[in-house]
């Protein structure tokens, strides 16, 4: 009988998957400086994040900003890092040095006093995103990929060399992401287009103590780096 990982063991897998991968990171500077990471997580991390049982949001017909479905989004915050192992693993992995590290030395980003902020996104069909930068309290940004099926594989972030201009788009591979750090040129949305099945992600940032809704916090009164 195979034996559950415990928290610490999940933590230390993600932290050492974390390091490597971003060791790994493609770099791009077109049309602002991005990478592309692969295997995130360790083996079976992104099938487990993929059945974490959060409700899919009601549209309502309205899109086009996250911020517009405040009340049904979820974050690995206080409540599901308890009851949920794999939250925890992946908070914990965040908040420890070694992967801020490794961020800082990819991206050359001070992460220092920032805060671990992880959404899980569920888009379905009618779901997009105007252009935006995410340049403000977030340090950082990390889109990560949790495609249910082969079929969405066009379902990756539009990137665009201004509000106005269209540049490319990362394939939705399972377990991948796009990194970037938060500046006056980082356009990225998701243009309208059909979305089959749920589009799922982990939308991964650190943000500065400015940031209000503590709520959504993973460790509201633990800076990293400190």
């Amino acid at each position: 009988m195979l034996k559950t990982p415990s928290r610490s063991d999940l933590t230390a897998a993600t932290r050492t998957s974390l390091i490597a991968a971003f060791a790994a990171a493609r770099h791009d500077d077109r049309p602002y400086r991005h990478w592309l990471v692969s295997s995130v997580f360790p083996p079976g991390m992104a099938a487990t994040l993929r059945r974490l049982p959060f409700p899919k949001p009601d549209l309502g017909g309205i899109s086009g900003k996250r911020e517009l479905h405040n009340d049904q989004r979820h974050y690995f915050d206080a409540a599901n890092i308890a009851r949920f192992d794999v939250c925890a693993a992946v908070a914990d992995a965040f908040q420890s040095e070694p992967v801020a590290q490794a961020i800082e030395d990819l991206t050359g980003v001070d992460l220092s006093g920032g805060y671990v902020r992880l959404e899980y996104a569920q888009d379905t069909d009618g779901f997009w995103l105007l252009p935006h930068t995410d340049l403000g309290v977030k340090l950082f940004t990390m889109l990560i990929y949790l495609p249910e099926s082969a079929d969405q594989a066009g379902l990756g972030t539009d990137i665009y060399a201004d509000p106005d201009t269209w540049a490319k788009r990362p394939p939705f591979l399972d377990n991948s992401a796009l990194v970037f750090v938060p500046g006056a040129n980082t356009w990225h949305g998701l243009e309208r287009r059909p979305l089959p099945g749920l589009r799922k992600s982990v939308i991964m940032n650190y943000v500065t103590d400015e940031w209000r809704a503590r709520e959504q916090l993973a460790y509201p009164d633990t800076p990293v780096l400190t």
